[in-house]
């Protein structure tokens, strides 16, 4: 298996040559990269390769062996992601559906325009007056956007707080640490860089406004106990202790992108139960950005509802990829369905363009972690022991239902 998990691992480095975003994080064996570039795999190589290493792998016997069974089963599955992958680089373009299935082991639930409608009605009536809703939530939200010069000491303080809270449950590796940078002109709105030794670079996109929620919601989903704390615990566990090198690569197109995703942002209510959040953001984010606090309440409470507008971003990306609609409609459903504004809306789809299927990792995702969690009415320590055991493990989506 240690001999088939190199084969795996010089594949998927010869596939990061063709598409710069295919290896999120790699820290392994740095002659398997200088390997990989210097035979330049071409994509039938490597997707040859990729058929042939699945044969000898589905035949194995593993026994009673549970993980060595997960553990071939997620190689295998991620080949599969790696086929598709390749599929989509040679312009071979699946069905939103397949796709995601192909690549992350799930598809997301379709839900029609009357769906979001009533929620929309609901915002409605927290925020009357003239003109378009969007127009009304907008700017009542630009009230609660952190200024430019006060973000680092925001974030910092919601980053040691959404740690220490990690911290009280997850035991994590000795000299962990992360750093923050602060970018422009990117598709996304946080992103985690990992490094390996327990390192990770986080970044934050300052494109756009960034709204006081997002500090904890940055903080737990790229930091604590979010992906920092995902990656920290896959290498330590399976890589370092188990010796599972395919461990050491993280393919972003792959099954285990809807559990880092989801788990990023179950991650957030785990952390901060109940009322907690709110309460720690009105008594130490809010003065940190001078930011007033007297509309928090109504804030909080429109954001929940804007939160459950999240898969709206699904049905624009699901019917655009498919070419049943235009960027242009995709981005007025956006803005319609999902209250995110014109311009924030074509970065959307510049999201789509990159990422495609991939949206549907942090809601849904987030969906499937959420109830393998909580199943059976767990209290909270129960959570955070499936949680951590989940982000220590070779579990494939499959494995949450």
């Amino acid at each position: 298996m240690d001999e088939l998990a190199r084969e795996y691992l010089y594949l998927e480095l010869s596939m990061g040559l063709h598409d710069s975003s295919h290896v999120d994080a790699y820290f392994g064996p740095e002659e398997l990269r200088a390997a990989a570039e210097e035979s330049a795999l071409s994509l039938d190589q490597i997707l040859a390769a990729s058929a042939d290493l699945a044969a000898r792998l589905e035949p194995i016997d593993t026994g009673d062996d549970e993980m060595f069974a997960m553990r071939v089963a997620g190689l295998v599955a991620r080949l599969q992601a790696l086929d598709t992958r390749i599929a989509i680089n040679k312009g071979d373009f699946p069905d939103f559906d397949d796709e995601s299935m192909a690549l992350f082991g799930s598809k997301a639930p379709d839900n029609d325009a009357a769906h979001f409608e009533a929620i929309l009605e609901k915002i409605d009536a927290l925020l009357p007056g003239e003109g378009p809703l969007g127009t009304r939530v907008e700017a009542f939200n630009n009230q609660f956007v952190i200024p430019l010069d006060k973000l680092p000491t925001v974030f910092e303080a919601a980053m040691a707080e959404c740690r220490k809270r990690t911290l009280e449950h997850i035991d994590l590796p000795e000299g962990e640490s992360f750093a923050i940078e602060y970018v422009n002109d990117k598709p996304w709105s946080g992103y985690n860089w990992y490094q390996g030794n327990a390192v990770s670079l986080i970044q934050v996109n300052t494109d756009f406004p960034i709204y006081i929620s997002r500090a904890v919601d940055l903080g737990c989903h790229e930091g604590y106990p979010g992906h920092h704390t995902f990656n920290a615990l896959l290498e330590k566990n399976l890589v370092n202790d188990a010796g599972w090198l395919e461990y050491s690569l993280y393919p972003l197109f792959s099954p285990q992108s809807l559990i880092a995703e989801g788990s990023g942002n179950y991650g957030i209510e785990l952390a901060f139960p109940g009322e907690q959040r709110v309460a720690f953001e009105k008594t130490i984010l809010f003065p940190l950005a001078g930011l007033d606090a007297a509309n928090a309440d109504l804030y909080y409470k429109v954001a929940d509802l804007i939160a459950q507008l999240n898969f709206a971003g699904n049905e624009a990306a699901r019917d655009y990829l498919n070419g049943d609609i235009t960027r242009e409609e995709a981005a007025a459903w956006l803005q319609s369905y999902s209250m995110t504004p014109a311009d924030k809306s074509l970065q959307r789809t510049r999201f789509f363009d990159a990422y495609r299927s991939y949206v549907i990792n942090y809601n849904h995702g987030k969906a499937l972690v959420a109830d393998y969690v909580e199943r059976g009415n767990a209290d909270a320590d129960e959570r955070w022991a499936r949680f951590e055991a989940m982000l220590s493990s070779p579990m494939l989506p499959a494995d949450l239902n």
